[in-house]
């Protein structure tokens, strides 16, 4: 690897959110940079897959008619397969949270590339929300803490061996204030509160979490990501990819039981 790295950047809001511009002109004064990127927005759509996608030349790199999976495979298998790191992002709103994970198309993204042995970051902004939630994280400037937390990792984190030990990070941070936020290492917070509540032939699903968070009132323990984030830290989680095993002696003797089973 060079001294400058190759980085492939992707994302699930579509190659033209204002966080992937963001995010893209903060690591191109660090890294040699290329798009591979949705055409359009691709948002909480996990690691779906195509059979093919349509691929459209963009000044950036190339637009790719799928999802932020598909974007990964093709650029590692064919477009762009020399890249040194995968960066994700940056997304318009926090994946916080261990529950979160599968579903973000952003952190989709990143975990793909680890299956092709290439390190990844998936970059998000916590976007407080409400009612304006659409009037907030406008403009790049906005993305502040979230692209110069990523360029300072892609600059420095293959060097320090950080990849040595993660797969990925998941990197969360809050809205540009007056002054740049910390960073702090943390871990996805395990708690979950998803509810459901029928209504005729209808079944309303809710997370009350973030309407919580906007309170900055959350039960997370210190350490995890949703902690860091509502007291305006950077949270950098080092994670792995699916699926982890262990030795499970119960199921050894389950296994070892089984031709007699009738």
């Amino acid at each position: 690897m060079s001294d400058t790295p190759r980085v492939m950047v992707t994302n699930d809001d579509g190659i033209e959110s204002v966080g992937f511009r963001a995010l893209y002109d903060a690591l191109a004064d660090v890294a040699d940079v290329v798009a591979v990127a949705p055409a359009e927005d691709q948002s909480a759509v996990g690691r779906a897959l195509s059979s093919s996608v349509d691929v459209t030349a963009h000044e950036l790199g190339y637009a790719i008619h799928g999802t932020p999976a598909d974007c990964t495979i093709a650029g590692l298998s064919t477009l762009c397969p020399d890249v040194d790191l995968v960066v994700a992002g940056c997304n318009k709103g926090a994946n916080l949270g261990a529950y979160v994970l599968g579903r973000s198309g952003t952190i989709s993204a990143a975990v793909e590339a680890t299956f092709f042995d290439v390190p990844a970051i998936a970059a998000s902004l916590y976007v407080p929300g409400g009612e304006d939630w659409a009037e907030q994280a406008t403009t790049p400037a906005d993305y502040g803490n979230a692209t110069r937390a990523t360029a300072y990792l892609v600059e420095h984190g293959l060097g320090a061996g950080v990849f040595e030990q993660a797969d990925y990070l998941n990197v969360n941070a809050p809205l540009l204030g007056e002054e740049p936020a910390e960073m702090e290492i943390t871990r996805p917070s395990r708690r979950y509160e998803m509810e459901a509540e029928r209504d005729g032939d209808v079944v309303h699903l809710n997370d009350p979490v973030w309407a919580r968070m906007r309170e900055g009132d959350v039960p997370d323990p210190d350490g995890t990501d949703r902690r860091a984030i509502v007291e305006g830290r950077i949270s950098v989680s080092p994670l792995t990819a699916p699926h982890t095993t262990e030795h499970h002696e119960a199921l050894d003797a389950l296994a070892e039981t089984f031709g007699d089973y009738r």
